[in-house]
């Protein structure tokens, strides 16, 4: 990716339904257009340095017509996907379940994941429910990667096997 001064910058937001966050570069790092890049952001006038990431893109503007000539990044799109876990505690153990929702609908659901305290240890339960929640979501990301190569393995007509 490169730009030049008077350059848009866009970024998704985090939040889903949330505005996306813009501003105009103001300044280069590097004298050939590549990152990072100094950026006045639209909603506070804030100057900072910006390294793009997968949820931004550059417009480069036409400053004889301030238009814009064509994105500079390969964002085409920007997806959200929503991720809901639950927990049911019970006395010492913590249970979890994450359960994504994709595109189409489809719920891609993860094997439970459990965190059981030790008799000895202190009775603090948001560590369990963090250690379930994470072990719930590291199944849940195991199953996501099967499926993609399941999905693979049918289009290209051989084994594929993505472990991380």
């Amino acid at each position: 990716m490169k730009a030049q001064v008077g350059d848009r910058v866009i970024v998704a937001s985090v939040q889903t339904g949330a505005p996306a966050r813009t501003g105009t570069i103001v300044a280069l790092r590097h004298p050939d257009g590549t990152p990072p890049y100094v950026v006045r952001w639209d909603d506070d006038g804030h100057e900072g340095v910006y390294f793009p990431g997968l949820d931004g893109r550059v417009e480069t503007i036409d400053l004889r017509d301030s238009t814009v000539v064509a994105p500079r990044s390969p964002v085409d799109r920007i997806k959200s996907w929503v991720v809901d876990v639950e927990l049911v505690e019970c006395d010492d153990e913590t249970t979890a379940r994450a359960v994504l929702r994709v595109d189409d609908g489809r719920p891609v659901q993860s094997r439970y994941g459990r965190s059981v305290r030790a008799p000895h240890d202190d009775d603090m339960p948001i560590v369990g429910d963090k250690v379930a929640v994470a072990r719930a979501l590291r199944r849940l990301a195991d199953t996501l990667l099967a499926e993609a190569s399941s999905t693979m393995s049918q289009h290209e007509h051989r084994d594929v096997i993505l472990t991380h």
